[in-house]
């Protein structure tokens, strides 16, 4: 028995290791689209938008056509990875962690080989190419966010460390860039990630469950083959079971608390309540306003940076790099959180208290921390000095971190398990939708603005301080809670 035990503890961290190198090198590459587009410009790409202007009796090459194109290209790419994670949700709740994997490792190397096999001519190609890398990024990260079952005491924390390790491999363009600078051609780079899908189909086969990781953990749980028994089927089995029991409870609150200080029905709330209440839309617009700020960073960052350069190449590359490196910092900055909403585990709850809400007491500071880091990183973004910029990549990536395993895991413990998939996938394509006013955005700065986004970086800086709404939420949430307990007692 105790070889059986040993067994699962290992292969537990080698999920979670290799997970984390999964997640850390390429589910979130597309984020890095603004080291690539420094590469892309080199090599060419939507030049033929470029055209010689007359600015003050000087002949210049004008741009501006070029960058508008690129930043299509990741308001596209963006909007995908975010819409498609509903469908991608429903797909991962329903058929499981293989069949939500072949396709996350399908369509992340259609889109390398996409960008490798791409030339100057055939730019049109970077609007799938990047949009595939997203959406198979994504799903990388979802189905490795159910490892964290496995680590109860821990949940949060890893769940967090998945998501920095996400943001960190933003920094994978920017080796694709060094290597580029060093006379390694675009196309090698991309067809050897391309061929990493080896290591992806490895984990699907080997080290993933073949449909999910329950929350809480049975007894002796494994999954695959383990001392001679296979587990999988039968947990299926309880999972299918779990559903079927939550669909039947349509219209159910939350009651929060037995006599044993547990929850009662969060495991048995349909997906419709959940996704209609104040949870999920105060929740919903915590992460819309923020993410739109992180969007629209990314998204003018190499014009913004030329901008303050006054197009120096070589103090933009500086920069660029500078904003890369940054981003590697992101596996180290998202565990804080985690930490901050596990403080609690192990500690003596309050009589009457269930889990839940000990969880969502935690969360509060978390939400607080996370919008107050976005207001002054939106501060810092909307200040025109090229210096204090280095204070901006840190602040934004400090906050995406925060943002990104902040929503994963205040989905997980806020919302049954049964529909974690369905929850995260619903938010994210909302907050797509939402995030499309980057590009109206755009084109208020390309065109009345006249290249300057101090107006509407002072708008989207107003804009995040509704994002104070949901913790302040959740607090008197959990204060009428706490109430009602002293009352009954």
């Amino acid at each position: 028995m105790l070889g059986c035990q040993d067994g699962r503890r290992v292969r537990s961290w080698l999920t979670l290791g290799s997970g984390l190198l999964e997640c850390l090198g390429f589910a979130g590459a597309v984020f890095g689209w603004a080291t690539l587009v420094f590469v892309l410009k080199s090599e060419g790409y939507f030049s033929s938008l470029c055209v010689n202007a007359t600015i003050n009796g000087t002949t210049a090459e004008d741009c501006r056509g070029q960058d508008e194109q690129f930043s299509l290209v990741f308001t596209i790419a963006s909007f995908m990875n975010n819409f498609l994670t509903l469908p991608n949700g429903f797909l991962f709740d329903h058929f499981g962690t293989t069949v939500a994997r072949l396709l996350g490792i399908s369509v992340y190397t259609a889109g390398m080989l996409l960008i490798a096999f791409s030339t100057p001519v055939s730019s049109v190609l970077l609007f799938p190419a990047l949009s595939f890398i997203a959406v198979g990024g994504i799903l990388f990260l979802m189905t490795n966010i159910q490892v964290a079952n496995l680590f109860g005491a821990h949940r949060s924390t890893i769940i967090t460390l998945y998501n920095g390790a996400f943001d960190s491999s933003s920094a994978v363009f920017l080796i694709v860039k060094l290597l580029f600078e060093d006379g390694v051609p675009l196309r090698w780079s991309f067809l050897f990630l391309s061929c990493c899908s080896v290591f992806h189909l490895f984990r699907t086969f080997v080290l993933m469950p073949r449909t999910h990781i329950p929350y809480p953990l049975p007894e002796d749980y494994s999954y695959g083959v383990n001392c001679g028994v296979t587990r999988d089927y039968a947990i299926a089995k309880i999972e299918e079971k779990n559903i079927q029991t939550s669909k039947s409870e349509e219209e159910m609150p939350f009651k929060e608390t037995s006599d044993q200080g547990q929850t009662t029905d969060t495991t048995e709330r349909s997906f419709k309540s959940c996704f209609l209440s104040w949870f999920f839309w105060w929740h919903l617009l915590w992460l819309s306003v923020m993410q739109l700020r992180h969007y629209l960073f990314i998204g003018t960052l190499n014009p913004m940076l030329n901008h303050l350069a006054a197009g120096e190449p070589s103090l933009v590359s500086r920069y660029t790099n500078a904003f890369a490196f940054t981003q590697l910092c992101g596996i180290l900055c998202a565990p804080w959180n985690g930490l901050i909403m596990d403080r609690h585990k192990g500690k003596q709850r309050e009589t009457g208290q269930s889990e839940r809400e000990a969880d969502l007491r935690a969360a509060i500071l978390s939400l607080s921390l996370t919008a107050l880091q976005c207001v002054l990183f939106s501060v810092c973004a909307a200040t025109p000095l090229l210096p204090l910029q280095y204070l901006t990549f840190i602040l934004q990536v400090l906050n995406r971190s925060f943002l990104y395993g902040g929503n994963a895991a205040f989905i997980s413990m806020a919302f049954p398990p049964a529909h974690f998939g369905k929850l995260y996938g619903t938010v994210m394509a909302l907050s797509a939708v939402f995030s499309l006013l980057q590009y109206p955005c755009l084109a208020l700065i390309k065109g009345p603005l006249g290249g300057d986004p101090l107006y509407v970086n002072i708008a989207l800086t107003v804009l995040s301080l509704l994002a104070f709404i949901n913790p302040v939420y959740v607090y008197l949430y959990c204060r009428g809670l706490a109430a009602q307990r002293t009352a009954s007692h």
